[in-house]
């Protein structure tokens, strides 16, 4: 019985016929690498998809998911932020402007340091990140939906390991 196939066996099966006898190349590498930017390009379409056409844009949620589940979930500063969003800190300060004019945080001066800036998520903000945040797992779900739970628990565990002998 033949193995069932997807598009990234073809796409294997062409690298495999022009490098064949090359030891630089593993087909099962190249078969599980395609394959997670695949269901990574999927999930950030979907993401972005959802995002559309709104006020609150995809580099919104970013910055107030990074702000929600930093260390200190009640606040942090624009430098702080834009490090955790990998984006310069004059991109952070036009974001968090669009999320202070939405309600959605505070900016205070540190009452310790006067230089200081300090980001806090509102109320408002907490129950978008909230809403948000569901919608996103629900999508992620979706893109793993194929799995079963117990494959998940195996699919965690071989990737747990490739990340553990990187780190």
């Amino acid at each position: 019985m033949a193995k069932p196939q997807d598009s990234v066996d073809l796409h294997v099966a062409r690298w495999a016929a022009l490098w064949e006898g090359n030891p630089a190349f593993d087909g099962e590498v190249e078969g599980a690498m395609t394959r997670m930017q695949f269901l990574l390009r999927t999930k950030s379409r979907r993401d972005a998809a959802a995002f559309a056409g709104q006020d609150f844009t995809l580099e919104d949620y970013g910055t107030l998911h990074a702000l929600m589940v930093q260390p200190y979930p009640t606040e942090a500063t624009p430098t702080q932020l834009a490090e955790a969003v990998g984006v310069t800190k004059a991109s952070m300060t036009g974001r968090l402007d669009r999320l202070e004019r939405s309600g959605m945080i505070t900016r205070e001066t540190d009452s310790k340091n006067r230089r200081r800036v300090l980001i806090r998520p509102t109320r408002a903000g907490r129950e978008a990140w909230d809403s948000y945040v569901h919608a996103g797992m629900r999508r992620e779900q979706e893109v793993l939906g194929a799995l079963s739970q117990k494959e998940l628990v195996q699919l965690n565990a071989l990737l747990r390991k490739a990340v553990r002998g990187l780190e």
